[in-house]
């Protein structure tokens, strides 16, 4: 069929949207310097995202943020599997029917996906529930969804069809062009999502998807480096992982159980290169996947009423701080993801400033991101709030000062490296942290579950390798001040708890203006505001009061384990009581 022939004049109808969504995508890996069809469709006529978050360094929570507009501590999603998260969690929690794509719909519009929607979506449970809210779906399933060369996917409501031998990206591109195709055909504006899991480790199961079995020292699955295609393998031979300073460091770095890993050895350290480049390698097949869209969309003739936006949903770590391969910490690595768009009114070859620039994003704002592209009425529950895509809001708000410059980050449970040595699962990877960025000071703060705290100052240190706050207060130096910015570190980390401490549990418009449930008077919408001298009272009672701190570690979002709260404290200290 001539692609040219399903076409419908689009001067007047409402756009579409193709969203691609990676799996485990980083930035700071330089990953998109080797997707020359990205840079040529979208980085070259697109805008850049670059300062944007995810708000957990895992797939499934982060996902069902992405898909609800809502952080993991309000979804109760927040593992990978039962009884914390996967996609039966996200089920009982009643969100199959009140997620974005139900939403598209009852908008009037058409959804299609392909690819990988959650963990343990499986050939056992795909159509018990089938996931609510699409036009036309052809899901992977586990246990096979990581597995590149033998896929299992479910197309609308047949049953599962095994795709062993062929490439799992190639076979995924021919669904997202049969459901463009459809899409088009079907003369609705469309909303359709193809999400490949590239550049993600191969996976193979060793037990059923669905089983909830945590035994640490004999794990269900099998993780090895990614696989590309036939195609691809000879590509990329000399190329190592970015030796930044926060490679395999000579000294320990982090806190937790992250301070205390040893240096990789030369073998680990070759291996992990080998790892660097299969992802590269696999993320060949994505690119042409990108490519492929827009030449599909350029020949239907609705690529100008389209917007395509790339993303990915947690980023990666490999040898940072001496890290195995892998994700779930809250460093710089893996949880600074992608964020591209390119569409009607959207500023070509442009990228937001990074670092400093008080245009912070993160994935609970892409939900009203779509809202507002599309001309949908704002949802009251939103954590999230919709991102300017032209250049010219961009700026406006940045003129304004309007824009917040946090994004709040999450996490509970287990970690694990995801190559060969050293795999190490760890329990009560859990901790609460903070991404603040604008004029003058660029920063990370956490609370890990032991009570241990890191702030970072990555405007001088962007590896995050000198913790300004030891476990020993009195080894901090009272003379420390953040770069460019000469306040006293235990005056910006006073701050930075208390602003933790409204995010760790806020709902709605509390995330997106959070300085405003600290001071209701309305003077404060930045932390530069908050450093103001007349402040400091009050927010040195705030902290003797309660601050962010843990009762114990637990591997789930349970309320005894989460230690004091802004409700528990905010009729007791407000800043009107300070004036």
């Amino acid at each position: 069929m001539d692609p040219k022939s399903a076409s419908q004049p689009q001067q007047h109808r409402r756009p579409n949207v193709v969203f691609v969504l990676t799996d485990d995508q980083d930035v700071h890996l330089s990953s998109l310097e080797y997707m020359p069809l990205v840079k040529k469709h979208l980085l070259d006529r697109g805008t850049r995202f670059g300062s944007h978050y995810a708000t957990t360094a895992v797939c499934c929570p982060s996902r069902v943020t992405l898909w609800t507009g809502k952080f993991a501590h309000n979804t109760n999603v927040t593992d990978v599997s039962p009884p914390y998260g996967g996609y039966p969690k996200f089920v009982e929690q009643g969100f199959n029917e009140d997620y974005l794509p139900v939403w598209l719909q009852e908008a009037g519009y058409n959804v299609y996906y392909t690819g990988k929607l959650f963990n343990v979506h499986t050939v056992e449970n795909y159509n018990s529930p089938a996931p609510g809210g699409f036009t036309g779906s052809d899901f992977l399933l586990d246990p096979y969804t990581y597995n590149y060369l033998n896929s299992t996917f479910q197309r609308n409501g047949e049953g599962p069809r095994s795709y062993e031998g062929q490439y799992s990206t190639d076979v995924l591109a021919e669904k997202a062009y049969g459901l463009l195709d459809e899409a088009v055909n079907a003369g609705k504006p469309f909303f359709l999502v193809a999400a490949p899991v590239a550049p993600h480790a191969n996976v193979v199961m060793k037990a059923s998807a669905s089983d909830s079995h945590r035994d640490l020292d004999d794990l269900p699955f099998e993780f090895t480096e990614p696989v590309p295609a036939e195609r691809h393998k000879h590509l990329f031979k000399d190329k190592k992982v970015p030796r930044t300073a926060n490679f395999n460091p000579d000294q320990p770095s982090g806190a937790n159980w992250i301070s205390q890993l040893p240096r990789q050895n030369d073998s680990n350290v070759e291996y992990n290169d080998h790892f660097y480049r299969q992802r590269l390698r696999s993320l060949q097949a994505v690119d042409e996947l990108v490519d492929g869209l827009f030449r599909r969309l350029e020949a239907h003739g609705v690529l100008d009423n389209t917007y395509f936006v790339y993303s990915s949903d947690n980023g990666y770590h490999i040898g940072q701080h001496r890290l195995q391969p892998g994700k779930s910490c809250g460093y710089e690595e893996d949880v600074n993801v992608p964020l591209i768009v390119r569409g009607p009114g959207v500023a070509a070859n442009y990228t937001t400033d990074g670092a400093g620039s008080g245009f912070v994003t993160t994935h609970a704002d892409l939900a009203p991101t779509f809202f507002e592209l599309l001309g949908i009425e704002q949802r009251e529950d939103f954590d999230g709030a919709p991102i300017p895509v032209t250049k010219e809001g961009i700026e406006e708000v940045l003129r304004r000062g309007e824009r917040r410059e946090h994004a709040g980050i999450e996490y509970w449970g287990m970690a694990m490296g995801e190559g060969i040595h050293n795999r190490n699962p760890r329990e009560h990877n859990t901790y609460k942290a903070l991404r603040v960025s604008g004029p003058g000071y660029n920063l990370y703060y956490s609370v890990w579950c032991n009570n241990e705290h890191e702030l970072y100052d990555l405007s001088v240190d962007p590896g995050q390798l000198h913790n300004l706050l030891p476990s020993s207060e009195s080894t901090v130096p009272s003379t420390a001040t953040i770069a460019d910015y000469p306040v006293p570190v235990d005056k910006v980390a006073a701050r930075l708890d208390a602003l933790l401490l409204v995010l760790k549990t806020c709902a709605g418009t509390t995330c997106q203006r959070p300085w405003a449930e600290l001071h209701p008077e309305g003077g404060v919408r930045t932390l530069a505001d908050a450093l103001e001298p007349r402040y400091d009272s009050f927010y040195e009672a705030q902290n003797r009061t309660a601050h962010v701190k843990y009762a114990y570690c637990a591997n789930g979002f349970l309320p005894d384990a989460e230690g004091p709260t802004w409700e528990g404290l905010r009729d007791g200290l407000r800043w009107e009581d300070w004036v």
